[in-house]
């Protein structure tokens, strides 16, 4: 025994790396792979900030479509949300004392106070729009947006709850650097600056700066993750829960949704539509297999014409549903899945339109040489200079 234990010895110190079991090291070349996805995982957060346009329209689409919310139920403010409004603030407390949610308009019962608060709501939501000091203006509008819903969370239809989502994710996203207040003053920043002598930093101040430009990068690039997510999710379980329905089944699921006096803003328009079944029936199979298969196109060309039969469903609800606060959320939603490129060509597709009717628009800001916006990356160390 103690022979053949002592030739066993050598044949095991051959080949150490060989793996052995499941709990085996892995090779040279797994490793290599693994090192390498993992740079590029590392790369694709921290390298650069994505879908900065998109972003921007996600900022503009959502504080104009709650400005707007809130301009259109001005009449009826008082009874939705102020002091008569059927849910009191004392059981809005105690609604909110068991979800942990918050309202500030809870913290009086004078008119004053919440007349006070909506107009600062109207301009909080102007200024996100508009994108001035989008860093406070996006806290200030997702605060905004909380403490309206959860204020009276059973008066309202529903649409606004994918506003507040996305309200709270754009709060981590660097929504302001395009089509905004704070791009122009960045813009007009950087024209000082090239003219003015560039002022030597130290190695720490240059080091902070790296650090802060790739926290930023991070945050941004997970808020966004967190955006297309939560989009994927909500047309997913919709399409998965449409299957289980027997009548998304058998496609007469939209004959009955059309027969809802809650749901029919023109019923004369539900009626007219409702004479064609088949039609009926083949928009509710297109729907439910559109939105099942919709976060597995993702990441190839059959995305833009899913995104155009989304946004055709989205504006059928809005018109034939009578809910364009959720249709309008859905559309700026689906904004996240276009690429960069498509929103800087369309200046210049809209000036091309222009001149083929005639209309003479101004050069844009970038031809007339009054700068660019700076590079949103991480910044370079400036190269050390050689002494003479």
């Amino acid at each position: 025994m103690g022979n053949e234990r002592m030739r066993e010895l050598p044949a095991a110190a051959v080949a150490p790396d060989r793996p052995t079991g499941p709990g085996a090291p892995v090779t040279g070349a797994a490793r290599r792979r693994l090192r390498v996805r993992g740079d590029a995982l590392r790369a694709l957060v921290t390298g650069r900030p994505v879908s900065l346009y998109a972003t921007s329209v996600l900022r503009i689409g959502y504080g104009l479509l709650y400005l707007v919310f809130l301009l259109r139920e001005f009449p009826h403010r008082h009874e939705i949300w102020g002091p008569d409004s059927p849910w009191t603030p004392a059981l809005a407390a105690q609604l909110l004392d068991q979800t942990g949610w918050y309202s500030f308009l809870i913290l009086s019962d004078s008119r004053a106070y919440f007349e006070l608060c909506y107009g600062a709501a109207l301009v909080t939501s102007a200024l996100f729009m508009l994108g001035w000091r989008t860093r406070a203006t996006s806290v200030l509008f997702a605060v905004v947006v909380t403490s309206f819903h959860a204020r009276s969370i059973f008066m309202t239809d529903g649409g606004d709850n994918l506003v507040l989502l996305m309200s709270l994710y754009l709060v981590l996203t660097a929504c302001g650097r395009r089509w905004s207040l704070d791009a122009r003053r960045t813009r007009n920043k950087a024209a000082r600056a090239a003219e003015a002598p560039e002022r030597a930093r130290g190695s720490f101040t240059q080091q902070l700066r790296a650090a802060r430009t790739t926290l930023t990068t991070v945050v941004h690039n997970c808020g966004v993750f967190l955006i297309a997510a939560q989009v994927c999710f909500l047309y997913g379980s919709a399409g998965l829960y449409k299957v289980q329905g027997s009548f998304w089944a058998d496609g007469t699921a939209l004959h009955y949704v059309l027969h809802l006096e809650l749901f029919q803003p023109w019923p004369a328009l539900s009626h007219f539509l409702d004479q064609y079944p088949m039609v009926i029936a083949a928009i509710s199979y297109l729907t439910v297999l559109t939105q099942v298969a919709f976060p597995f196109v993702l990441f190839g060309r059959l995305k833009y014409p899913v995104l155009a039969l989304l946004l055709g469903m989205h504006i059928g609800i809005a018109v034939l549903l009578g809910l364009p606060v959720f249709s309008g959320a859905m559309i700026i939603a689906d904004a996240v899945f276009l690429p960069d490129r498509f929103y800087t060509s369309l200046p210049r597709l809209g000036r091309r339109t222009a001149r083929r009717f005639g209309v003479r628009l101004p050069r844009p800001r970038e031809e007339a040489g009054t700068g660019s916006v700076p590079p949103q990356g991480r910044p370079e160390a400036p190269s050390p200079r050689l002494p003479a």
